[in-house]
């Protein structure tokens, strides 16, 4: 195809195996799009392609990654918001006709729908590195490094020292977007081969915040457009050092005198005016659905 479709704060560029795209460094450009300044995705790493009707008389074009084939799609896990989609190109409602035909070029070019057997997509490069609430996380291409914060970082952290990940010894990432209240990156560690391992009962993870193997996030630290690709970068290195199939577990219940604080560090921001009505609501349902 070779051609280009340009639309609100990205541009997509046609090619006979791929598309390129390229993102915009617009003031009102999400900082995620910023990061990632532009991507190039095989045809091989979609799963399909559509156009829908958008708001204020645009279109809406959206590729869909395959499951697998994207390391920042699977950090992600379905957390972005709609706004921060890096496969969604918003157009004008008049480009709907030239819109209509890059998608049935796409859908013609498709020939597998299923799980990728290994990432298609290219991860952000290391070095890469990011401030939490609790410490510094960089990563280095090799090892995932973690520097405890003496203002943020508990006192299990602090006994446990800063931390030293090689790549060799994880099994993949957890990331909980920031903009949940309470968002983390938890190193997965590799679990030992062998039945008896398999078979045993993993134990459950620690809080994040009592975790050396975590880092948490708080206003203004770990934002989006930082961590979510420092997440995809270290994913995309464990997945590439060989497979691995860390079993999720179910968190702990809290200590109700932990859940107070919680509770009402929610109401501080929520008097602030950083919270909304419905999210404070929501998320005070969640956290005393935890006791």
């Amino acid at each position: 195809m070779g051609d280009v479709l340009a639309g609100f704060h990205a541009a997509w560029e046609f090619e006979a195996d791929s598309v390129l795209i390229r993102y915009e460094r617009g003031i009102r450009t999400p900082k995620l799009f910023h990061a990632l300044g532009e991507r190039r995705v095989p045809l091989a790493a979609l799963a399909g392609v559509t156009l829908v009707p958008g708001r204020r008389g645009t279109v809406v074009l959206r590729a869909e990654p395959r499951p697998g084939a994207d390391p920042l799609m699977d950090a992600a896990d379905g957390q972005l918001k709609e706004s921060c989609d890096p496969y969604r190109l918003v157009l004008p409602a008049e480009r709907e006709t030239l819109a209509e035909y890059y998608v049935e070029e796409l859908r013609a070019r498709i020939t597998d729908t299923g799980p990728a057997d290994r990432h298609l997509v290219a991860a952000p490069a290391a070095p890469l590195q990011f401030k939490a609430y609790d410490g510094k996380a960089s990563f280095d291409g090799a090892a995932v490094r973690f520097r405890w914060s003496w203002t943020g970082a508990s006192s299990a952290k602090w006994k446990a020292g800063d931390q030293y990940f090689p790549v060799a010894e994880l099994g993949g990432v957890e990331w909980r977007s920031p903009e949940l209240f309470e968002g983390h990156l938890r190193l997965l560690r590799r679990e030992a081969a062998g039945p008896q391992k398999a078979a045993a009962q993993p134990p459950r993870p620690p809080q994040p915040d009592q975790d050396p193997a975590a880092v948490v996030f708080g206003l203004g630290y770990g934002p989006v457009h930082e961590s979510l690709p420092f997440a995809a970068a270290v994913l995309a290195a464990v997945r590439a050092a060989g497979p691995a199939a860390p079993v999720p577990v179910p968190a702990p219940r809290r200590d109700p005198a932990d859940i107070a604080d919680r509770i009402r560090h929610l109401g501080e921001l929520h008097q602030a005016g950083l919270v909304t009505d419905e999210e404070f609501s929501t998320k005070k349902a969640e956290l005393l659905a935890e006791l």
